[in-house]
């Protein structure tokens, strides 16, 4: 068969790539490795890693809320098994709409690996080998977990998030290496269950690649939801039995601890994915961190060939990845899109939520530009003491001559919604004044966003 475009992969990037092809009049194919579509994103990562974190939450909140809103709970129990399953039913829910969206926009899905013959021809080996004749194609292979060296991941004791979200029983202790994203949100689901969370984190800070007072601020936080935290610890070692794990690890003395658990979770980051694509027959190769390198219309340095989302620079994000697929689409239209990078959002689904959009405090320190910072507390918000959300801020950097709003980091109930609000201010390059002038719906947690930045612009917040 000919195409005209042919996408490798079928995560949040391939398949959107997909559909938005399909929908400027390009004859489209799809070629996914495995059975549903939907990549990491749908079948082993935000999706599911969410609908755990939602029941989690909702177990969580019964145990320890329920009474004090006047609603009695007697014999409450997790139900881990069902709590899967209905994981499973989301994914499938999710998964299958991929597969309707394919046939609504008459796209032409390959079931097996996708590999390059020459920079035309693709061969699909599935359960039949196939060749398709493509004018331009898409890599969209996504990631992989990461790993140390000395760490042979088992599946069994030592694990990746894909076996954390299928386990049998709640851990009586699970050791989490990496104070990341990952780690947190699936520590997170276990610890609410009742299991003891250890985390070991290399630096000296959680989430360390945003803004600071996040981290802080989600360290106390989980700190009382029983997280124990080793940071600025080195791993060296972990070992496991049948039905044990241990870690070790230098500390910041120089002193060597061991923990002990049931599961360790390794959740370093996560690389680029490119085996079997056959790049050698296309004379197309990858960096020292795995990526393909691309241009500024993320076109690799074999002409008709572009490439997106995790196996490409940038932050391994769904989102991002899905703003690269249209964006290809839309170039090999004719058209002339953009992407902001720096003005793509990040968020961690824990609870409270952290988002964050621009620049941390610390990089704009780094760069030497004058700004100006202004926080505002959940705790002084009506919403949030209606709601017993009251763990959190928001805080605005805004530069200190224009008011331009620079960066925004929320951490607090319903974070992930508002950080949108914050990306449409900045797309448009609004002052914290604009923002702070802005009527915001009382009660709100939004609220807290405006009063962050009357704080920025004048220091005059209203209810502190």
């Amino acid at each position: 068969m000919k195409y005209d475009v042919t996408i490798i992969g079928s995560g949040p990037g391939g398949y959107v790539a997909a559909i938005r092809c399909a929908q400027l009049g390009f004859k489209t194919a799809l070629v996914e490795k495995y059975p549903t579509l939907g990549g990491t994103c749908l079948n082993v990562g935000c999706i599911p890693s969410k609908a755990l974190l939602d029941s989690t939450e909702h177990y969580h909140n019964a145990n320890t809320h329920f009474a004090d809103h006047g609603i009695k709970v007697n014999g409450l129990t997790p139900d881990l098994k069902q709590m899967i399953k209905r994981k499973d039913e989301v994914v499938k829910m999710t998964t299958d709409g991929i597969n309707y969206l394919m046939k609504k926009n008459k796209v032409e899905v390959y079931q097996g690996v996708g590999s390059f013959i020459d920079t035309h021809t693709i061969k699909v080996s599935g359960e039949q080998e196939q060749t398709l004749q493509t004018d331009k194609t898409i890599i969209a292979t996504g990631s992989k977990p990461s790993t140390l060296p000395f760490i042979e991941i088992d599946k069994k004791r030592i694990i990746t998030s894909t076996e954390a979200l299928q386990l049998k029983k709640v851990p009586e202790h699970l050791i989490v290496i990496g104070g990341g994203v990952i780690g947190l949100e699936l520590g997170s689901v276990y610890a609410r269950l009742g299991a003891k969370v250890s985390v070991v984190e290399y630096l000296d800070s959680l989430i360390p690649t945003m803004d600071r007072m996040l981290g802080k601020e989600l360290k106390r936080v989980l700190g009382k939801l029983g997280f124990d935290f080793y940071l600025k610890h080195k791993v060296t070692a972990v070992k496991s039995t049948a039905r044990s794990v241990t870690v070790t690890a230098d500390s910041p003395k120089g002193e060597t601890i061991e923990l002990k658990g049931d599961y360790c979770l390794v959740a370093v980051g996560r690389q680029p994915y490119t085996a079997g694509l056959g790049l050698e027959n296309i004379d197309l190769s990858t960096d020292k961190a795995g990526r393909l390198e691309v241009d500024d219309n993320l076109q690799t340095k074999v002409p008709g060939i572009y490439a997106i989302g995790d196996v490409i620079r940038g932050a391994m994000l769904a989102h991002k990845a899905e703003e690269e697929g249209i964006f290809v689409a839309e170039t090999l239209a004719g058209q002339k899109p953009h992407i902001h990078y720096h003005l793509i959002p990040a968020v961690v689904y824990t609870w409270p939520e952290v988002a964050a959009v621009g620049y941390t405090e610390e990089q704009l320190k780094e760069q030497g530009r004058a700004y100006k910072s202004g926080s505002f507390p959940y705790r002084a918000l009506g919403r949030a003491r209606a709601s017993m959300d009251i763990d959190g801020q928001v805080k605005v950097l805004a530069d200190k001559e224009t008011d331009e709003i620079l960066g925004v980091h929320i951490i607090g109930a319903r974070a992930a919604d508002m950080i949108a609000a914050a990306v449409t201010a900045m797309e448009y390059r609004a002052a914290a004044e604009d923002v702070a002038r802005m009527s915001h719906a009382h009660p709100t947690y939004m609220e807290a966003v405006k009063e962050a930045c009357l704080a920025a612009t004048a220091n005059r917040p209203i209810h502190i």
